[in-house]
């Protein structure tokens, strides 16, 4: 696992280390491992989000577009560790107080997801109002398990957003895709 890196190509365009509204803002990353997830070393570029097994990374934040791009690394542990609450304080609540209302998670890293209560998707779905969340490259057991536990209520994935090649896109490109897809589906 020490070895499965942040996607890195779209640093020209953003850092959420440099950005001052950013929750990781001032963080410096250094090449010294010390996160793990269940006994196993995690790239020190991942960012800590108050879980014991879910990590993160901003790729993108696009204030006058309101969007941001967040990847996602590990366990997704709603039963014993409420990964939803960790995910939705320590980030997704700060990105919201800046005017983000369209995320796209990307969740190729997501090895295993266990759901729970629903109550911080339902607050998450409720802030955003006229925007929208969107689950992209999610492995198909993965969004097996959303759907059993109707994360499908608050976040658009699966079908269309399995976008294998979203690395191969400048950030504006991949959220211009995903939208447009997101429209198709409200519509």
């Amino acid at each position: 696992m020490h070895d499965i890196e942040p996607f890195y190509n779209w640093q020209k365009y953003y850092k959420p280390e440099d950005d001052p509204k950013s929750p990781f803002f001032g963080r410096e990353y250094g090449l010294e491992y010390f996160n793990d997830v269940y006994g196993y070393y995690i790239d020190p570029a991942w960012d800590e989000i108050g879980s014991e097994t879910l990590y993160c990374k901003i790729l993108m934040v696009d204030y006058k577009i309101r969007y941001a791009v967040i990847e996602l690394f590990g366990e997704w542990n709603d039963t014993l560790h409420n990964d939803i609450m960790f995910l939705k304080r320590t980030v997704v609540d700060k990105i919201l107080k800046q005017g983000i209302n369209q995320f796209i998670l990307i969740g190729e890293n997501i090895f295993q997801f266990h759901g729970g209560e629903d109550d911080y998707y339902e607050e998450w779905f409720e802030d955003v109002e006229d925007g929208w969340i969107a689950a992209v490259s999610f492995r198909d057991f993965i969004l097996d398990e959303f759907k059993r536990y109707h994360i499908d209520y608050y976040v658009n994935f699966g079908g269309t957003l399995q976008i294998g090649n979203w690395r191969t896109l400048k950030p504006t490109v991949f959220y211009e895709t995903v939208k447009m897809m997101i429209q198709r589906r409200l519509t």
